[in-house]
């Protein structure tokens, strides 16, 4: 191995070759021009991915070390890193563009609200995340683990649990599962009153989800409003349909 592995970057990567040709099995089921890796380490994905014929490939890696290695490992690649931290890059396409990635378990929730800044330009994300966040993005309203990554992501992205991966998938192995979610953009998002006030609404009914909605969201509506039985229930058993609807109602 020619480079170390690095706590303080969430670095776990992924050795399984299975567990690999899957997630880009589950990649081709739709196609694209323009795809973008995020985080491919010691290039376990990323060697599969440079193979998919005639497209345009690009990965972002942070950490200097994995860079020479890959330049050097796979000669393909030289041209197509963006050696800089995701969170803080523009769109690296201008047209429409997929992400893939076994995603740094420390910054996993960033990346999707990432990729949800980006929506309007991406149709797809295949994604491993620690299996709880995973869990998080694709459950549905009821759910003990529905929350604000739930109601925002799919507003705006259909989420698909895909499989799970084992600790010993990785090196080194972590000490949670992960697991791997397809997001494919809605064509139907429900209207609502802006995305600053959907995002705004669910925020904070989630801020205080053990309170009613009515004393978690009272700020944002007038007293008239808070008197409807809706403001009875928690905010976890609220679809995104129902938040979407109710920020019609924001004062």
């Amino acid at each position: 191995m020619d480079y170390t592995l690095k706590k303080s970057l969430g670095q776990h990567f992924l050795d399984d070759e299975n567990a690999c040709k899957r997630s880009v099995d589950e990649l081709q089921q739709h196609s694209f021009k323009n795809l973008i890796e995020v985080g491919p380490g010691g290039g376990a994905l990323t060697k599969y991915l440079l193979k998919i014929p005639s497209i345009d490939f690009k990965a972002v890696e942070l950490d200097d070390e994995k860079v020479i290695f890959l330049d050097k490992a796979y000669p393909a690649i030289r041209g197509k890193i963006i050696h800089r931290d995701f969170l803080e890059i523009d769109p690296p396409f201008e047209e429409a563009f997929t992400v893939v990635g076994n995603f740094p378990y420390n910054i996993s929730t960033q990346i999707l609200f990432k990729i949800l800044e980006w929506k309007d330009q991406v149709p797809v994300t295949i994604g491993m995340f620690q299996k709880e966040v995973a869990e998080r993005a694709a459950s549905k309203a009821g759910n003990k683990v529905y929350g604000v990554l739930s109601a925002l992501v799919q507003a705006f992205y259909k989420v698909d649990y895909l499989f799970d991966v084992e600790p010993g998938c990785f090196n080194p192995p972590p000490k949670v599962m992960s697991g791997v979610i397809r997001l494919t953009r809605r064509e139907d998002v429900p209207e609502m009153k802006s995305e600053k006030a959907y995002f705004n609404l669910v925020k904070t009914a989630f801020n205080q989800r053990r309170k009613t909605l009515r004393n978690a969201v009272k700020s944002l509506f007038s007293a008239e409003e808070l008197k409807d039985e809706l403001f009875n229930k928690r905010a976890e058993v609220l679809s995104v349909e129902d938040f979407a609807a109710l920020t019609f109602r924001m004062s």
